[in-house]
């Protein structure tokens, strides 16, 4: 069973290249980079550090959809820029696919700067609730079952959920018991308590069907 790792990264210039690093570390099959135009050295960094860069149209669902193109392995796993898998995560993913019913699925999730609210986004990630499986949480599937999804809508935000939703319909989706670490980043830059507060909002706008096109422009990518 061969992984291949996609990453899709937009401004990356400072953190990219310790992200490839921490995933081969796991000793995946391969490291994709599938950049959106970044107009800094993400790209350069991220070959220096041994990925595979593919350019790709802006936004991260046509991101990885160009990375997944470009894979030879027959298991994907989206891997955020700013998000490093946990010692033995690879693993975990072989041994969850080693049950021929398993076609998918996402690790929990943990802050790297972890205050209390984001403590409780964590302990929220134990429960098994594909509404809160987001791409922060390094969704891994089966080429064949990415196919037969037909890869990420085009669409500019909650792409990861769209997926996921659709992956759990199909079964074989499975919750890993091991948490990724991402970057407390956004939260440090505008407030733990708003940005919580905002993405609360916009996945209740999703939930009750408003169109992930009308909310992108609240939530700023890069």
């Amino acid at each position: 069973m061969h992984v291949s790792i996609v990453i899709p990264a937009l401004h990356e210039a400072d953190g990219i290249a310790a992200t490839v690093r921490a995933a081969w570390a796991e000793e995946p099959h391969e490291v994709i980079v599938a950049d959106g135009g970044s107009r800094d050295a993400t790209a350069e960094h991220a070959r220096a550090a041994g990925a595979v860069v593919v350019e790709a149209p802006r936004g991260r669902a046509r991101q990885m959809n160009a990375g997944a193109a470009l894979a030879t392995g027959d298991v994907l796993l989206f891997l955020h820029a700013d998000t490093r898998l946990p010692p033995g995560g690879l693993g975990a993913v072989h041994a969850a696919l080693a049950d021929a019913r398993a076609t998918s699925g996402v690790f929990r999730l943990r802050f790297d700067r972890p205050t209390p609210l984001l403590r409780f986004s964590s302990f929220a990630t134990r429960l098994p609730l594909a509404s809160i499986a987001f791409g922060d949480r390094a969704l891994f599937v089966r080429r064949a079952a990415f196919e037969a999804a037909g890869g990420f809508a085009d669409v500019p935000i909650f792409e990861d959920l769209d997926m996921v939703r659709r992956l759990r319909r199909a079964g074989g989706f499975r919750f890993l018991r091991l948490a990724v670490t991402t970057s407390a980043r956004r939260f440090a830059a505008r407030g733990a308590f708003r940005q919580h507060w905002l993405n609360v909002r916009l996945w209740t706008a999703y939930h009750a069907g408003v169109a992930p096109e009308k909310l992108a422009h609240r939530y700023h990518y890069d």
